[in-house]
């Protein structure tokens, strides 16, 4: 699609009807539709390929020119009897007046080359975005969503339609509120749009499903974990045109990256609560996101401190006590496991930090760890007590506690409450510090001397 904006002042009211007059100023084109995804990957110094339709006219010609301005490798597919959307925005004092939409729509449309394309590229993405605006350019989304499924690719589908059949298979949809109401009808409640999103996925076979909800933020809805509510990040709000692009850009990147759906929810969160802030179709770039920490690095299931941050916070404006414990936790035993499910019950969410491999060795000694960090998160984080893991080079948590302000702070063993690390400090802002028993006998060290008499 082809975006296009006429500017001007707006100083007087037409004597032929009662509309203001706007005299037109300044006139501007911008890349729309799936190319508004890719500009923004762009502009996360992420690759990307794009594949669209258009017409035969000059408004194809224009979007070719600003996608190349713009260094996004393009494979347009022409159809002559087909004509390139354009949306023509009229805008006074930063305020849309008035669109004008300039298209052809049929689903039956012929576009020659796509699947033959589409297959091609496939070799070499990670992550695919289907932007089905029902133009007609994807008709046949199951093929599509199929046959990135057989070559192990997750597709993410930014939905226009109430249908969501058509998206059986997807990894990700990401309708807007009101796209999924149309879908699901009316929701009276938060258990409701929960409810109806999981029953979404399971009859149409789709892992997750995020539904943008403007002022009250969005919700990642899943039949295998509990959904996740982030609140709005948004200050000003000005326009949200294109904020469903800037999200599925920032999604696709994030998990192309290597970082989980959590992580990438949070920056996409991020991220429109930044391109609503600006006028038209906008990118957000990754200066906008250095707010955001350790976007585009590989990891674990370690979170960054400041998504650990955001997450803490949204638990807790939902009612939420937010539980933190600490630990090398390095060889994972029944002690360990009976702790964090104690640890889980004195609360709703549970932090496990763990000691990095450097603050071990200073701990233990130069022979443990055992397991690496990513190897130990990698375990903790599939227990189903724990929700979310971080790590701390430090000796003794304190920074991260007084980061954090846990609501529960937990330590196992039979320590006073003088000699656990932080609790004068949890206990001075309100929150509560508690000592779980000691399991005898079960502990890492113990299970090592074990290993080691028995190899003797």
């Amino acid at each position: 699609m082809l975006d296009q904006y006429w500017h001007g002042p707006t100083r007087r009211i037409s004597p032929e009807a009662p509309v203001p007059v706007v005299k037109v100023e300044q006139e501007s084109e911008r890349v729309g539709g799936a190319a508004n995804v890719a500009a923004n990957i762009v502009a996360l110094d992420v690759p990307v390929e794009l594949v669209g339709g258009v017409g035969v006219d000059d408004a194809a010609d224009s979007l070719y020119r600003l996608c190349q301005k713009s260094n996004i490798p393009t494979h347009f597919i022409s159809n002559a009897a087909a004509r390139t959307t354009i949306k023509l925005r009229v805008l006074s004092q930063n305020q849309q007046l008035l669109r004008l939409d300039f298209e052809s729509l049929d689903e039956k449309d012929n576009y020659d080359g796509l699947n033959e394309i589409y297959k091609d590229k496939l070799e070499t993405v990670d992550i695919v975005v289907l932007s089905d605006y029902g133009k007609g350019f994807l008709g046949d989304c199951y093929t599509l969503i199929d046959a990135a499924n057989r070559m192990g690719k997750r597709v993410i589908v930014d939905p226009k339609t109430k249908d969501f059949s058509r998206y059986h298979g997807a990894y990700l949809v990401t309708p807007n509120y009101a796209e999924f109401e149309a879908c699901v009808g009316t929701c009276r409640n938060e258990n409701e749009i929960i409810e109806r999103g999981v029953r979404l996925c399971t009859d149409h076979d789709i892992d997750e499903i995020l539904v943008t909800r403007g002022e009250s933020g969005m919700t990642l809805i899943s039949p295998d974990r509990p959904a996740l509510t982030l609140a709005a990040k948004s200050r000003d709000v000005f326009d949200v045109t294109g904020a469903g692009d800037t999200v599925c850009a920032v999604l696709a990147s994030v998990l192309a990256s290597g970082q989980d759906l959590t992580d990438a929810v949070v920056f996409a969160n991020a991220a429109a609560g930044i391109v609503v802030g600006k006028i038209g179709t906008a990118c957000v770039s990754r200066e906008d996101l250095e707010h955001v920490s350790g976007f585009g690095s590989q990891s674990s299931n370690l979170l960054s401190l400041q998504n650990l941050r955001l997450l803490a916070n949204e638990a807790r404006e939902q009612g939420q006590r937010v539980v933190m414990t600490n630990g090398c936790f390095d060889v994972l035993h029944a002690g360990h496991v009976n702790y964090l499910n104690e640890a889980k019950a004195l609360g709703d969410k549970l932090i496990v930090a763990l000691n990095s491999d450097s603050s071990v060795r200073r701990l233990k000694g130069n022979d443990r760890p055992v397991n690496a960090l990513d190897n130990r998160a990698s375990v903790i984080g599939a227990l189903a007590s724990v929700d979310w893991v971080v790590s701390f080079e430090d000796s003794t948590p304190l920074e991260l506690i007084k980061s954090i302000r846990p609501d529960v702070l937990v330590k196992g063993g039979d320590y006073s409450m003088e000699e656990i690390v932080g609790s004068s400090e949890v206990k001075a802002y309100g929150g509560d510090v508690q000592v779980l028993p000691y399991f005898e006998g079960l502990s890492t060290t113990a299970i090592l001397d074990r290993i080691a008499t028995r190899r003797e």
